[in-house]
């Protein structure tokens, strides 16, 4: 066999030469006999007999061998160390010149050809680019797109393999595809040919290629992908090509205008009956297939028009259904339906609508069975659930005769922050009530695990909700009792830092806050207010000009509040605040302005 290579080799050159074409097509033929028995060693022969610059010269037009040489070429490309000699050989320009063939067996090898040679090898890539070899291929899926017969289809499916070994995991060159408008041809495709399995597969992991990029979405969203994906997806039984499906819906539901294309292309009902058929299988493929169907659903609820189509005033259908799922004992479904509950809790209709019929005791019987040693992404979306419920004032006393507080606060003693973090949001959520307020404040428990969690640095949205929330049950109780068991348990330091805060809420929050602290306890309070160097922090919020006009208001407030303290006074005096002040009441906002003279005032008589 090596000895017939060599020789074939030898007879290939000068046949080249001579252009004897039925000589030549002797010698084409005994190379892809051999490439089909030992490929990897026949290329490599291939490659040291310098007969690939020969080929270029052969991809001729008019010749009956050209498609040999073009399959000879595919074959070869098979082999990764080929690619780059390819290039070099300048094949990928007669190859292009190829695509413009009329003969068809002349495009499905040039096609594979050129495909193979883009396969992972950017110089290929960049090759076929400068000779413009996409937009004729994309000229010819256009063109070819309507015809149904099996060798048109085996011709397309290639086209599509060839693009998309081209541009895969090339941001470039994927979005030079959708600039020529490959997306509208590939959906048309994926319509009329739906039964050819080979041509469905390419589509799809051409879409999963382009769908990652940002730019697809607007030119898939004004196709009707959703509808075409929908019936696809329906008609497959296997889970691996279900899978495939799956792998584009995904990227491309991150889409608004796309996630309510996809709800009124029913893919809901097929994603609730997956959800039905899998929920008590404990086969590996199965549980992975309903945690994707799942967690589709869920991202169908991010939407806020496709939220609300399914939502259908609480009497829908799919609301119903996903409502079933959070007393399951399956955590995949509670976790899903608990996450589903915190996305269609996003308007105040719906949230009212949800506790009136009964939600809150739902999520609370969840959270009870996720106390001890409980599933932490069960814990975390339960509390999202109830913090988005929490949001509209007339659910607040609602939730919190319901005992969602109680319920909250079996979670104190977690250690993961994500948990912390909602839990945290919850109860800030629910203590616009001067009693719910007054009762958490004097909660010693909770207000130490606050004052540790204002230090956790590592996570600087479990610190800013401990903040909020120490100064929220001070700013809603006005009570002497919780003032006393937050300086007790060391919180005064954290508020006045919150006061330096980079968000103008957080610092306002904090100045009330300690103001009112000032007003009601200010003897309790006085060290720690000093040791914190309160006043300092007054003196360069009000000298600052970027402090907002509601900062410099209450940082006033307080400096008059704070008058009533010997020490804190002293500090006052010495820091010399009567000029920073008097510069104030020429402000341009009028609450400044008036409260600079009376606290101009207030200063000149206390000096």
């Amino acid at each position: 066999m090596a000895d017939n290579l060599s020789d074939t080799l030898k007879k290939l050159k000068i046949t080249a030469v001579d252009r004897t074409d039925d000589s030549l097509e002797g010698c084409l033929d005994c190379l892809l006999q051999a490439l089909a028995q030992n490929n990897m060693e026949t290329s490599e022969k291939i490659q040291g007999s310098g007969i690939l610059q020969l080929f270029a010269s052969l991809l001729v037009p008019q010749s009956s061998c050209t498609a040999k040489v073009a399959n000879i070429i595919a074959e070869i490309a098979k082999n990764e160390f080929m690619r780059i000699p390819c290039v070099d050989a300048g094949l990928i320009s007669p190859l292009v010149q190829l695509l413009n063939s009329k003969d068809q067996e002349v495009l499905l090898q040039t096609g594979r050809a050129l495909g193979n040679i883009c396969y992972d090898s950017h110089e290929g890539r960049s090759a076929v680019d400068q000779a413009g070899g996409a937009q004729i291929v994309i000229d010819h899926l256009r063109s070819l797109c309507s015809k149904t017969d099996p060798a048109n289809e085996k011709l397309l499916t290639v086209f599509c393999g060839m693009l998309m070994n081209y541009s895969n995991e090339n941001d470039s060159l994927q979005a030079q595809l959708i600039n020529m408008g490959v997306i509208p041809t590939l959906v048309k495709l994926l319509g009329i040919h739906c039964q050819n399995a080979a041509l469905t597969e390419m589509c799809l992991v051409a879409f999963g290629n382009l769908a990652e990029l940002e730019s697809s979405k607007e030119q898939f969203a004004s196709t009707n992908i959703a509808e075409e994906l929908v019936k696809l997806f329906k008609k497959q039984i296997d889970h691996d090509k279900r899978e495939m499906v799956f792998e584009v819906l995904a990227p491309l539901a991150e889409n608004d205008a796309i996630k309510l294309q996809l709800v009124e292309a029913g893919l809901v009902e097929c994603l609730l009956e997956i959800v039905q058929q899998k929920v008590d299988s404990d086969k590996e493929e199965d549980i992975a297939e309903l945690k994707t169907a799942s967690d589709l659903m869920v991202l169908l609820l991010l939407g806020d028009e496709s939220m609300q189509k399914l939502f259908e005033g609480g009497k829908g259908n799919v609301f119903q259904r996903v409502l079933s799922w959070i007393p399951s004992n399956n955590h995949q479904l509670q976790l899903a339906g608990a996450l589903a509950i915190a996305n269609f809790a996003r308007n105040d209709g719906n949230c009212i609508h949800m506790v009136d019929n009964g939600i809150v005791e739902k999520l609370m019987d969840l959270l009870d069975r996720h106390v001890e040693d409980g599933n932490v992404t069960v814990q975390h979306a339960a509390l999202s659930a109830l913090r988005n419920l929490a949001i509209p004032v007339i659910n607040k006393a609602k939730m919190l005769s319901a005992g969602v507080t109680e319920a909250v606060l079996k979670f104190l003693k977690s250690e993961m922050p994500p948990v912390q973090f909602k839990l945290l949001g919850t109860l800030r959520m629910l203590i616009d009530a001067q009693e719910a307020a007054e009762q958490l404040g004097k909660n010693v428990k909770l207000v130490e695990r606050l004052v540790e969690w204002c230090e956790a640095k590592d996570h600087a949205g479990v610190m800013g909700e401990s903040n909020r929330l120490l100064s929220a049950l001070i700013r809603h109780s006005k009570s002497k009792d919780v003032i006393k068991t937050i300086v007790q348990s060391g919180g005064i330091k954290h508020l006045v830092t919150m006061a330096t805060s980079e968000h103008v809420i957080m610092q306002n929050e904090a100045l009330v806050a300690l103001a009112l602290i000032a007003a009601l306890e200010l003897g309790t309070a006085e060290k720690d207010l000093e040791s914190a160097k309160l006043v300092q922090i007054l003196h360069t919020l009000l000298a600052d000009e970027r402090s907002a006009p509601e900062i410099k208001y209450n940082s006033m407030v307080l400096i008059c509040a704070l008058m009533g303290s010997e020490s804190l006074h002293k500090e006052v005096q010495d820091l010399a605040f009567l000029d920073v002040v008097s510069k104030l009441r020429s402000h341009e906002n009028k609450s400044v302005a008036q409260q600079a003279s009376l606290t101009e005032q207030r200063l000149a008589v206390e000096s």
